[in-house]
């Protein structure tokens, strides 16, 4: 019996499986790359919002979601539905709300504009609707399968339909804006291989409604790919009802005290985050005002999707090479390296290098994916540390944790409003000043740089060695191995 229980735990996954659960990431990224890289752009220039109130919002519903993200938590691993699971069936009560609630945020109705309070509450009941998909589903990674190098696979896979996402966000999102915005229309030179479109000004107001239309379209499909992961994905390692009765709210914050692996890398989700935003609040502003080529933003998004979706499942494999923290170091490296050509790219006379523009962006998504998507494959085994010190298996609560520090993260992000608007930059402007182009250097190449190598130091003080990954796994097979034949 012992023996069946623990081949079951150590499932080797289908690819339909890894797909399916990966299309629950390819769908949250969708509410997650546009929240993250326009909303703040949507605030400032459609919407006319002061870039000192974007900031306020930005604060304040993360400050709700540092109240409601446990108690969602906690109540997600209290919680068990017909057969033993916990997690899948939240994909299906949540994903649809979620994807209504997220095309809300750019509803253009006239009395919409300027409108802080609508502003406000759409975003914040997209946030906490979101926690609803998000926590549970960070939770199903580490209730698939134990096996190490099934968890990498399965990373690997999720983040490259992560990263599909966000080759429709960022690339094709702010071209069909362009394309179907109405004002300052003209042709343009897409920089896709000579490839001209007649396109408008995706900034103006006017181009509110095509917002609107355009991610009702990206919702659905959202919701579309969460039914997908409900129905293909399975829970094989679960707690008794007696256990999930057990678990409550002071938990989560007893679990951090004594998960030492967790404190870290919560940590290094709060920084790696942290840079990865900062750069994405600005870097629409960036390419816009610094270098005077939105319309090269869906070709230069093109490129900057190739490493994330082809190049995933090369991970485990460099993680082999480089070990575990050596991977971080090695692609934050890269993630340096592409910063720095970027802000090349804004100097006098290389404006029009499209192919610096090309380089500097691959090289940057390239370490930025690589480092911030494989973090996901260590918290599986920090939920079974935090199972072996406490004896409760609490997912929920952990991927809580993990949701809250990204989110604080991305909060703290939302201050790149206010640093370049300290540098004078002027929401709705069509051409900001020196200054203010250097404000958003200072908010899209210098600060995440900084950032980027406080979170390499932090990541050197990580103590789960796949050494200790391997003796925790033998501590709880012996220690339930123990409880199934006592209960015989």
């Amino acid at each position: 019996m012992a023996a069946d229980v623990k081949n079951n735990e150590y499932a080797k996954l289908t690819t339909a499986e890894r797909v399916g659960y990966g299309l629950g990431d390819f769908a949250q990224n969708l509410v997650f790359g546009t929240v993250g890289g326009f909303l703040a752009v949507y605030m400032l220039q459609i919407n006319a919002l002061p870039a000192f109130m974007g900031t306020t919002l930005f604060l304040l519903v993360r400050a709700l979601n540092a109240v409601t993200d446990p108690l969602i938590g906690t109540f997600v691993d209290k919680h068990m539905f017909k057969g033993g699971d916990k997690y899948r069936p939240w994909l299906m009560i949540a994903g649809v709300p979620l994807m209504i609630m997220a095309a809300l945020q750019f509803f253009p109705a006239s009395w919409a504009y300027q409108n802080a309070w609508w502003a406000g509450i759409s975003y914040a009941l997209t946030a906490v609707i979101y926690s609803f998909v998000n926590i549970p589903y960070g939770s199903l990674n580490a209730s698939m399968t134990r096996d190490p190098d099934e968890i990498d696979k399965l990373t690997s896979t999720r983040m490259m339909l992560a990263n599909i996402a966000n080759l429709l966000v960022y690339t094709l999102f702010p071209m069909l804006l362009q394309m179907a915005a109405p004002a300052a229309r003209e042709m343009k030179d897409t920089g896709l291989f000579g490839l001209k479109l007649e396109m408008g000004d995706y900034l103006a107001r006017s181009a509110g409604p095509a917002w609107f239309r355009t991610w009702a379209i990206y919702g659905a499909i959202g919701a579309v790919a969460l039914v997908i992961t409900y129905f293909v994905t399975k829970e094989r390692i679960k707690t008794t009802k007696e256990a999930s009765d057990d678990v409550k709210v002071a938990d989560l914050w007893l679990s951090f005290k004594a998960n030492k692996p967790l404190q870290i890398l919560a940590l290094f989700f709060f920084l790696s985050f942290l840079l990865m935003f900062f750069q994405n609040t600005v870097f629409s502003l960036f390419v816009q005002f610094n270098t005077g080529h939105s319309e090269w933003m869906g070709a230069i998004g093109l490129i900057a999707s190739i490493p994330g979706i082809f190049f995933p499942a090369l991970w485990p494999k460099f993680r082999n090479v480089f070990g575990k923290k050596g991977f971080f170091y090695f692609f934050f490296g890269m993630f340096i390296v592409g910063t720095l050509l970027l802000w090349v790219w804004t100097w006098k006379g290389m404006h029009d290098n499209l192919a610096l523009a090309y380089v500097a962006r691959f090289i940057h998504q390239f370490g930025i994916t690589s480092a911030t998507g494989f973090m996901w494959a260590l918290v599986p085994e920090v939920v079974n540390h935090g199972e072996l010190v406490t004896g409760k298996r609490e997912a929920g609560q952990i991927n809580a944790i993990m949701g809250l520090a990204f989110k604080f993260g991305i909060t703290i992000a939302s201050f790149a409003m206010t640093v370049i608007g300290v540098f004078g930059y002027k929401s709705g402007a069509t051409v900001q000043t020196a200054a203010a182009q250097q404000g958003i250097n200072v908010a899209m190449v210098w600060i995440p740089i900084v950032l980027a190598l406080v979170a390499m130091f932090v990541m050197a003080r990580y103590p789960l060695t796949e050494m200790a990954v391997k003796e925790n796994n033998e501590k709880l097979d012996a220690r339930r191995a123990n409880i199934i034949d006592s209960e015989l």
